[in-house]
């Protein structure tokens, strides 16, 4: 732990920097780490030289003195730049943290890079990840509030913290990474902060409160006027050129193209790896797979290629191996090998991946879209941005001139793409953030300071949902289920779900199935081996339910001895990594609901049977908004919003039930729902009268059927 004499030492080199325009370099004269009282490692003097050459090293007076001078820094940092990594460290080198006291909090919009840059950063300052330096992600918190001095978190979860701390006083200074993404959380934190800073200025009860907003291209004008004028600053990259190629046509098939060009770059290009931008795991997975294989049958005289994925469900251990030199030539004197990156647009600005001199670009990404007036948010694949094409360009040439295959034409890129990405606000659904404000103490929601409000009709959307759920009453004012729900990091009828489920006595089994929803797909599927896994699967399946399908698999999975269960999921086509992730996710959610005093009861009984109609019931009563009936002419019509739907083929469902809930939504070739639950019209009317109200209900054929189910509760109950 570093003494009160070397905090005194860092201000003084602080002002030595701001009157001489000298750098911050001096600290390592001593030889001595003051975070950890021990001498440097030869390794962290082999990564400092590297570091030095930063291009953000001459910058660093020059920020220093404006972060003193201001309370809000705008820093737009090139790719290349060491933005990301060394401005953090040269706030709490000059004195912005003290262990237990204060911290400098780095936001990143998403989990791979909050946790593999605190990975390095904690590489760079030669100390423990965990202690001097740590992450929180969601569900997952390494960091030590007694010693940590930096932390690097998602946007997200420093939301989650202002829950409890609305000042956010464990910091002295928050930099804001990526802001250019313009993520739901990242506005609502900026607007956030907009509220926050008047309260912590100089002198304030919780001192000083700094905020660094970096980006890798922004909008510099629309950012400084929202910040009030706050002092911009350009830091350059240390890029080479890149030569940019165009299809002549269209491409039919982007991911068999995006492979093609991998192996054709290998064939015939010069050293140096490739990145090959995709949009979401199932596609990496089999773009990864069709790369393997293609460069097996150039034979054993081609040179060696390495292929590894990145999206964010991967483990932090399988995500460092990016980081991976590329292969060395198979004999002496030979052709050097190769490493392939197939990653999601996480690859454009978070993570730089050395050695890459080659990009493969398809103009693709996934992205959030909501549709208010039928209440369904989707993940379509869309069109990137011209913006976002620059940045994967970009990352061609990092060490050495590059080239990037863009797989659409030149017309295409001027004509077809919009200048910069859509902000994520303006096209998601709001109910987790109106809970967030909510509880955050701000009602004023229409006047909130968003960078770009969203829609008056979203907002209505989720505060109608939200009073549906009992969060908030008639006024808008939040309830006490509503402050419970807000506790848990879910979305509210997740959250609702839960609370409810002691009601079913199935909490234990509902805390499973919500812990089982949170990761990626847990069942796999392989083209090569779809009728071995539907067979792994039907030992699971419960055809009333993919929910109770999804427990019955994560409760065996408990059932197994630690030393089996890669085997054991091996063997039954379960996808090891999200199956573990779930159990981890289930632990946190069970710590959370002993703080809020929620019973954790079971439903199953001595014969290890579960009683399915109680957990049936327990879906329901949180997720009858997503309701849907079945028509006579066979295909399903949601409730209310009167959307032809059809049950996902995947579904473990093999009858045609009168009445279903959803958890998903999918626009692809029809309207499919997704992990579906059979459930009652008199459990419909019974739970959410309120919603089932045939007054406001439009004309359909349910509006007959719960007319029925309505007819006998009043009978019962006049009984």
């Amino acid at each position: 732990m570093g003494s009160s004499t070397d905090r005194k030492r860092k201000l003084d080199l602080a002002d030595d920097a701001k009157k001489q325009n000298k750098t911050l370099d001096a600290r390592q004269s001593s030889g001595i780490n003051p975070w950890t009282g021990k001498a440097y490692s030869s390794r962290y003097q082999s990564i400092l030289q590297t570091r030095l050459k930063l291009p953000v090293y001459k910058f660093q007076s020059e920020l220093l003195e404006a972060v003193a001078d201001n309370q809000i820094v705008v820093i737009e940092g090139e790719t290349g730049s060491g933005k990301t990594t060394q401005i953090p460290q040269f706030l709490v080198e000059i004195g912005y943290a003290t262990p237990g006291k204060s911290c400098v909090g780095c936001t990143q919009p998403r989990r791979v890079a909050a946790t593999s840059i605190a990975t390095r950063v904690a590489e760079e300052m030669d100390v423990t990840l965990g202690k001097t330096v740590g992450y929180t992600i969601r569900f997952e918190d390494i960091s030590d509030p007694n010693e940590t001095v930096l932390k690097f978190l998602t946007d997200g979860m420093l939301l989650r913290e202002a829950m409890s701390d609305p000042f956010l006083s464990r910091y002295s200074c928050i930099v804001l990474d990526e802001a250019h993404e313009r993520t739901l959380a990242t506005d609502v934190l900026m607007g956030l902060l907009m509220e926050v800073l008047p309260k912590r200025k100089k002198g304030s009860k919780h001192g000083e409160l700094k905020v660094v907003v970096m980006s890798a291209t922004l909008d510099a004008e629309k950012f400084q006027a929202y910040f009030g004028g706050a002092p911009l600053m350009k830091v350059p990259g240390r890029t080479f050129p890149v030569e940019v190629f165009y299809t002549a046509e269209p491409e039919r098939n982007y991911l068999e193209a995006a492979t093609r060009t991998a192996i054709q770059i290998h064939q015939c290009e010069g050293p140096g790896d490739i990145l090959v931008f995709l949009t979401g795991e199932q596609e990496i997975e089999q773009a990864c797979e069709e790369i393997r294989l293609g460069a097996q049958d150039m034979g054993k005289d081609a040179s060696e290629l390495v292929v590894y994925p990145l999206y964010s469900s991967l483990p932090p251990a399988q995500q460092r191996k990016i980081f991976s030199a590329a292969p060395g030539p198979k004999v002496v004197g030979g052709k050097p090998g190769r490493k392939v990156v197939v990653s999601t647009n996480i690859a454009e600005t978070s993570l730089t991946i050395d050695g890459i001199v080659y990009v493969i670009d398809p103009g693709f990404s996934k992205q959030k879209v909501y549709n208010p007036r039928i209440r369904v948010e989707s993940l379509l694949v869309s069109p990137i941005s011209r913006a976002s094409a620059r940045q994967r360009s970009g990352r061609a040439g990092r060490t050495r001139p590059g080239k990037c295959f863009r797989l659409y034409t030149e017309q295409s890129f001027h004509n077809d793409l919009q200048e910069t990405t859509y902000p994520e606000i303006l096209r998601s659904k709001m109910s987790n953030v109106v809970l967030t404000l909510k509880k955050l103490g701000i009602d004023d929601l229409v006047h909130f300071d968003f960078m770009d409000p969203p829609a008056p009709e979203t907002l209505m959307r989720a505060l109608e949902v939200l009073n549906y759920l009992g969060a908030l009453d008639d006024e808008g004012d939040m309830t006490d289920l509503g402050r419970q729900m807000a506790e848990l990091p879910l979305d509210p009828q997740l959250s609702k779900m839960l609370i409810c489920s002691p009601d079913y006595n199935c909490s234990d089994e509902i805390v499973s199935i919500v812990a089982s929803m949170s990761v990626p797909q847990i069942f796999l599927r392989p083209r090569e081996n779809a009728k071995a896994a539907d067979e792994a699967k039907a030992q699971f399946v419960d055809n009333t339910s993919d929910h109770i399908t999804l427990l019955n698999a994560y409760a065996t999975y408990e059932e197994i001895p630690q030393a089996e269960r890669r085997d054991w999921c091996w063997n039954n086509f379960i996808n090891d990594r999200s199956i573990s992730s779930a159990e981890s996710v289930k632990k946190q959610l069970k710590g959370i609901m002993r703080r809020l005093d929620i019973p954790l009861v079971t439903c199953r009984g001595a014969n290890g049977s579960f009683d399915t109609n109680a957990i049936r019931m327990a879906l329901t009563s949180a997720m009858y908004m997503q309701t849907a009936y079945l028509q006579s002419a066979g295909n399903y019509l949601t409730v209310k919003d009167n959307q032809i739907v059809y049950v996902h083929p995947g579904s473990s469902i093999d009858s045609k039930p009168q009445w279903v809930v959803f958890e998903e939504f999918a626009l692809t070739s029809k309207n499919y729902i997704r992990t579906v639950t059979t459930t009652r019209g008199e459990w419909l009317v019974e739970m959410a009268p309120h919603y089932f109200d045939l007054e406001n209900f439009p004309e359909c054929e349910a509006k007959d059927e719960l007319m029925l189910e309505y007819k006998k509760l009043a009978r019962r109950m006049t009984r």
